[in-house]
């Protein structure tokens, strides 16, 4: 049995989408998922399965959703050793204690590309953010301070690009990976 977790794009955001998590995890044990934890209420999902084909296991969590909750939700799935090693192969100014930066991560859906992400949003702005990208994912750090000056900030909330994305911040990630 391998452990995934599935990131849910959308829920639990300034009042839409409600899913409770409680729900969501008897959702999951329904589909046959064993281990099933969530972590805080953003739409987390640690689990594990037999299931080894992700499109699959997307296609049925996303039906289970609009099925129990009544929306379409995209659903981000990722094995717990391809998070193990994004994680040892961040950049060296990523995920560190600096409290005045912020560190996240893109992980970007299905059939979208880097190359797709980065040609809407553009360059990052010198000396108030940086990425890196490594594989399905962007390793995206900014000041916090001026984060509303920084050119991803607005751009990945933009209703064209957002669909193609899901952030998580660096702690929710090694959370998730210790679960």
């Amino acid at each position: 049995m391998k452990r995934y977790t599935a990131f849910l794009r959308g829920i639990n955001i300034s009042g839409r989408n409600k899913v409770p998590m409680a729900d969501l995890k008897k959702e999951f044990e329904k589909l046959g998922f064993k281990e099933v934890k969530t972590y805080l209420n953003s739409g987390n999902v640690a689990f594990s399965s037999n299931e080894n084909d992700v499109e699959k296991s997307t296609r049925l969590i996303e039906t289970m959703i609009k099925s129990q909750f009544g929306f379409d939700i995209p659903v981000f799935i990722i094995s717990k050793e391809k998070l193990e090693d994004i994680l040892l192969n961040a950049p060296d100014w990523w995920g560190n204690d600096n409290k005045e930066i912020y560190d996240n991560l893109i992980f970007i859906m299905p059939p979208a590309t880097f190359s797709d992400v980065y040609g809407e949003i553009g360059e990052p702005k010198e000396g108030l953010e940086k990425i890196s990208n490594y594989k399905e994912i962007i390793f995206w750090s900014f000041n916090r301070k001026n984060y509303q000056k920084t050119n991803w900030w607005s751009k990945t909330a933009s209703a064209e690009i957002s669909a193609k994305l899901t952030i998580r911040t660096a702690n929710t990630v090694r959370k998730i990976v210790g679960i």
